[in-house]
């Protein structure tokens, strides 16, 4: 991988912070942007701006093609079957939702289960709670161990035939785990359940296959993959899709509309009412080309390496304390200093012109587990270096010599 003509991509990280070269390590929360999906979004204003599936005219044809034409590619990106399982959505947060709203009600009852895990993100977390709530399922967690890694045996000691629905991140956005999303798919399938899988975290650094993982569902945004932002997807199977009923009603999800009743589109259009996300389309599917010209293979594996070298780095520190496993790790660093709040330790390597997140990271449940109430987190991507993590490790010296 070409470090430097990756880094001159993205014009953001020409910048100084507090008179220093900005290293950028808050990817997790959201991925920095090439000049390539810069330009496709700008383009898209500047010539093609119209709306959708509605207008004869050129400009309509072509937003229409440039927007179908995204769905396509990101069908092609994970593997999906056809374009049609891909439904545009704000991004997984609002993809999450969806299949909790509008699936979960459909197939669950007093009684039925809900297996999640403890280390979910709140966006995979709330809304499997709240519809328990609502159908009187029961909310089980398959047990972590005590690097934070959930193992096959637990999955299959936690999923039963009253399982109706297994939701999982493929990748925990705290603990830099990834998780054997195919073994459990085949128990979740093997006790008539469906596995929704939160993709947030893994399809911007890993190649990712729907149909190879047995994914029923699965969610990604579009901003954490050199994407814009607002613009995400749900990929789910057809036959699933088309079961389901929608919960946003208006323009272009309809079929008929009558006084008293109305028919709805088929999938995806059903899903998709109102003025869709077309910029953010058009900036999804530059971001996905710029990927693919990376390629995803090669990113995974520098993430790779640059996650051991910042886990052997960091644990260098005296009285720093690192989170997850020291194996089947991504580019997801977490950790504390000794005595020093995360905010702090994130407001003084901010001074150095290192960028890292501090908080619980969506993840309370995650942060009582750890028996801590929050952690600073460096996260990786496709443009950090070797020298970035140095500098994280000089100013986290630093930051323990400054509270000392």
């Amino acid at each position: 991988m070409n470090s430097q003509w990756i880094k001159e991509q993205f014009p953001i990280l020409n910048q100084e912070i507090n008179g220093h070269p900005l290293v950028y390590l808050d990817s997790a929360a959201t991925s920095q942007k090439p000049r390539a999906v810069i330009d496709a979004i700008k383009h898209y204003y500047e010539w093609d701006n119209a709306n959708v599936h509605r207008g004869v005219h050129t400009l309509g044809s072509r937003a229409t093609d440039a927007y179908e034409g995204a769905r396509e590619k990101v069908a092609k990106f994970i593997g999906a079957k056809r374009p049609e399982e891909i439904v545009f959505t704000r991004g997984t947060t609002t993809a999450l939702n969806l299949v909790a709203s509008s699936y979960g009600p459909s197939v669950l009852s007093e009684g039925d289960e809900i297996v999640i895990t403890q280390m979910e993100h709140h966006s995979n977390f709330i809304p499997w709670q709240q519809l328990a709530l609502r159908t009187g399922a029961t909310l089980k967690f398959i047990p972590l161990e005590q690097d934070g890694t959930v193992t096959v045996e637990a999955a299959e000691a936690t999923i039963t035939s009253a399982t109706k629905i297994v939701a999982i991140a493929y990748v925990s956005n705290v603990m830099g785990v990834v998780h054997p999303i195919k073994q459990i798919a085949d128990i979740a399938h093997r006790h008539g359940a469906v596995i929704v899988v939160d993709g947030a975290q893994s399809t911007p650094h890993l190649k990712v296959d729907v149909q190879e993982l047995g994914c029923d569902f699965y969610t990604l945004s579009g901003h954490k993959m050199c994407g814009p932002t607002g613009i995400g997807a749900l990929y789910g199977k057809k036959a699933l899709l088309d079961s389901m009923s929608p919960i946003e009603f208006g323009g272009e999800m309809i079929d008929d509309v009558g006084l008293y009743e109305s028919t709805w589109k088929d999938v995806p259009a059903r899903f998709e009412g109102g003025t869709p996300i077309i910029a953010g389309a058009v900036g999804l599917a530059a971001a996905i080309d710029f990927l693919q010209e990376v390629g995803m293979d090669e990113i995974e594996r520098h993430e790779r390496t640059l996650a051991a070298y910042a886990m052997d780095r960091l644990s260098q520190i005296d009285g720093i304390n690192i989170y997850g496993p020291n194996e089947r790790h991504v580019g997801v660093v977490t950790f504390n200093l000794l005595d020093v709040h995360p905010h702090d330790v994130a407001t003084v390597l901010d001074s150095f012109g290192v960028a890292v997140r501090a908080g619980h990271h969506c993840c309370q449940p995650l942060m009582r587990w750890l028996n801590v109430s929050s952690t600073a987190r460096a996260s990786l991507y496709l443009y950090n270096t070797e020298q970035d993590i140095d500098r994280l490790a000089s100013a986290l010296v630093q930051t323990k010599e400054y509270f000392a």
